[in-house]
């Protein structure tokens, strides 16, 4: 197949790239690199069937080359609010990836009659009231609170794809990615797996809010691109599907494996402020749908996809350093 995957620089998106050229697909690579990383794809520059196209996709755009599938997964995606990178900080341009950026990438795929993915989020549940969430949970979401930028966004991004389909017999998919970690994530991402991660390599306390007793479930990257890639092969799947490791845990027991993986002799330090505002107390996916429709689920152990993790995020500490 011939596929656009817009946020091709992301976390997510240059894995997947990775993944279709691995399986002998082209791919048109399209990201403005307002949040995405261009380390992240410089390995593929040189590839035969790789092509980058520099562009934002909030913006209309045209192709005259054949494309059999769209992948949108533009979006900022970091809930930290003092990083550049996170949608606290960019929450015009979050709504308009969410909106413009949607219709502009379903534009494309009904033009070229392409199948059409669309990246969705856990966040869409907001903090849940039911354990574990199924796609059928309509969510307990605060439309103007401080993350309401990303949720709403992609809350809407969804409708507008059910719309296309429903009107347009578009043939589209959902994914709703629940939290996932792995290599290429960013040093400040701001989220608890990279924070932890990096504390503990500078030998430094890891800070948790509270007690640490809020969850969440973790997948590793491999794991989450392999559902992808099963989503966009799927024939007949419209609906949204969770794709996320259904194990829960607490955030500290997250620390307290980090810091053994690690071998941080720093101790977990309690913060006295509550967790971030809206920031849910539990997380965690039911994947009955994808183990049913796509015969996948989750086979990396949390302890083996950190330590590959911990692996990359020590080598780029190493080489940011010695800079």
């Amino acid at each position: 197949m011939r596929v656009l995957v817009t946020g091709a620089a992301g976390f997510i998106g240059s894995h997947f790239c990775d993944r279709l050229l691995a399986e002998g697909h082209q791919v048109l690579a399209l990201d403005n690199f307002l949040t995405g990383a261009s380390e992240n794809i410089a390995h593929l520059q040189d590839h035969p069937a790789f092509t980058l196209l520099q562009h934002n996709i909030s913006q209309p755009m045209y192709l005259d080359e054949k494309l059999d599938a769209v992948v949108h997964m533009a979006s900022p995606a970091s809930p930290n609010p003092e990083s550049p990178w996170g949608y606290p900080q960019l929450p015009i341009q979050t709504l308009k990836v969410g909106a413009l950026g949607t219709l502009n990438a379903l534009g494309l795929a009904r033009a070229h009659q392409a199948r059409f993915l669309l990246a969705s989020t856990s966040e869409v549940y907001g903090d849940p009231l039911v354990h574990p969430q199924t796609e059928d949970y309509a969510g307990n979401v605060d439309p103007v609170g401080p993350r309401s930028m990303y949720d709403e966004a992609k809350r809407f991004a969804e409708a507008l794809v059910m719309s296309y389909h429903r009107t347009h017999q578009l043939d589209t998919r959902i994914m709703r990615i629940f939290n996932t970690y792995g290599p290429r994530m960013r040093l400040d991402d701001g989220r608890v797996v990279p924070n932890f991660i990096c504390q503990a390599l500078e030998g430094k306390p890891l800070t948790i809010h509270g007690e640490g007793t809020q969850t969440r479930s973790f997948c590793y990257i491999d794991d989450l691109i392999e559902g992808i890639y099963r989503l966009l092969l799927s024939e007949g799947i419209h609906q949204p599907v969770n794709l996320g490791n259904p194990v829960e845990m607490s955030v500290l027991e997250l620390a307290e494996l980090i810091n053994r993986l690690t071998g941080n002799q720093a101790p977990i330090q309690r913060q006295a402020s509550a967790r971030m505002a809206t920031d849910p107390e539990r997380r965690r996916p039911d994947i009955t749908r994808a183990r049913t429709l796509l015969n996948w689920e989750p086979r990396v152990s949390l302890e083996e996809g950190l330590t590959r993790t911990i692996a990359d995020f020590r080598a780029r500490l190493q080489a940011k350093q010695e800079v």
